[in-house]
């Protein structure tokens, strides 16, 4: 469904780039997380696929039609997009944030209504909170009405940059769970963003691993997890497995004591 074809972008006029000749290819229905280091190039790849930045070598296709060919507005209905931020109008209700974008593309009210509720029930929020604004919802909530709006004109596409990151363990792990359940049951394709190798490992079905704008591992989790000939990726990916056996040793202490 998804393919990056030699994209390269530069911020400087060249003198360094956010991604260098990158290639990927997601199938429909895939979960892909990408992982690496804070300026990697993460965040870059993701928003080439969206046009929120225009490289300037290569090509992204969505299903095998080059994005650049499709207007910017027409493009993003189709595809949802979730960050950490969220940006929820504080001036509008719940109910008015998650159908903001079926509104602006002509959607008619009844038809509205009814995918907000249905969406409000999708994100395990009561629908009384449709009445709320953003202000009265905790931290958690507000990332589930962010990922209700982003699902609001019925986009098969999701990019997620870091959408858990700013939420306390618990409700982070509940809230990715819950999104894993919609990404199976909504047939979509998800490429999420993260630095949490253990979410990347819980969640998605594959991993890619990017630093200095390349990619330098792509696979699935258990072959991730069971060795990689490159030394900083095997790093990365042995970290869930070291957290695991410091919680083991402190349960058998316990258990000894």
């Amino acid at each position: 469904m998804i393919a990056v074809e030699n994209v390269s972008k530069s911020f400087d006029g060249g003198a360094s780039f956010a991604v260098r000749r990158v290639n990927l290819r997601v199938p429909a229905r895939t979960f892909v997380a990408i992982v690496g280091d804070s300026g990697s190039g993460k965040t870059t790849l993701l928003k080439t696929i969206n046009r929120l930045i225009e490289p300037q070598e290569g090509e992204v296709l969505i299903d095998e039609e080059p994005v650049r060919t499709v207007a910017p507005h027409t493009l993003r209905r189709r595809i949802g997009y979730v960050f950490q931020g969220i940006g929820l109008f504080p001036h509008l209700s719940i109910a008015e944030n998650i159908g903001i974008t079926p509104r602006l593309i002509g959607w008619p009210e009844p038809q509205i209504r009814a995918r907000v509720e249905e969406l409000i029930d999708l994100v395990a929020l009561p629908r009384s909170y449709l009445a709320r604004l953003p202000s009265e919802l905790s931290g958690g909530q507000r990332q589930r009405v962010g990922i209700a709006r982003a699902l609001a004109a019925r986009p098969y596409i999701m990019l997620m940059d870091e959408p858990f990151g700013a939420l306390d363990p618990v409700t982070r792990d509940a809230l990715g769970a819950e999104y894993r359940r919609l990404h199976e049951s909504m047939g979509l394709t998800t490429l999420m963003v993260t630095h949490d190798i253990l979410e990347a490992v819980l969640l998605a079905e594959r991993i890619v691993v990017m630093r200095a704008g390349n990619i330098v591992a792509d696979g699935e989790p258990h072959d991730l997890l069971s060795g990689h000939p490159d030394p900083e990726v095997r790093t990365l990916m042995d970290m869930p497995r070291r957290q695991a056996e410091r919680v083991r040793a402190l349960l058998e202490e316990r258990a000894r004591d």
